[in-house]
């Protein structure tokens, strides 16, 4: 198998990338995620024109966008001991998978945040989202912080626990 050939997003590929920035968001929900798919259309189209400016998104193409992955140098107010590239979402559409296309791009991605200074590269993926977790580790990628989560309201929170 041919890996499939990325290249840098343009703006003229921003609806597709919204709408599959939405198809995303939409799927994650069977995983336990809290993100509103639709309602955040115009916000993700803003955060993916920002990075598309900056050649922060990539994507494969067969027939029109198959796949996409958006990265970036993390910054933030705190000093950090090293350089973070953050891959903030990888998909490719349910017919294309298994065809290499998430290698791709998860490979576009992290070299060229190693070109742009990244000396770890992190990213996230949910909990319950094995297939996803499965094909992380095949890349190297090991859990670093573990983010906890439980409803406001549950059998372990009382009035006397303040």
């Amino acid at each position: 198998m041919t890996t499939p050939d990325t290249e840098s997003a343009t703006l003229a590929d921003l609806d597709r990338l919204v709408d599959l920035w939405v198809e995303l968001a939409s799927d994650q929900h069977a995983y336990g995620s809290h993100l509103a798919a639709e309602p955040n259309r115009t916000p993700a189209r803003e955060a993916l024109a920002s990075h598309v400016v900056t050649g922060g998104v990539r994507v494969v193409r067969d027939d029109g966008i198959v796949g996409f992955v958006m990265f970036g140098l993390e910054h933030g107010s705190y000093e950090q001991t090293v350089t973070r590239g953050v891959v903030h979402n990888l998909f490719v559409v349910p017919d294309a998978r298994d065809r290499g296309v998430g290698n791709a791009l998860l490979a576009a991605a992290e070299s060229a945040l190693v070109d742009d200074g990244a000396d770890v590269v992190a990213l996230e993926a949910m909990a319950d989202n094995e297939d996803a977790r499965r094909f992380y580790e095949r890349h190297g990628y090991r859990p670093h912080r573990v983010e906890l989560e439980k409803p406001a309201r549950s059998d372990t929170h009382s009035k006397e626990d303040g």
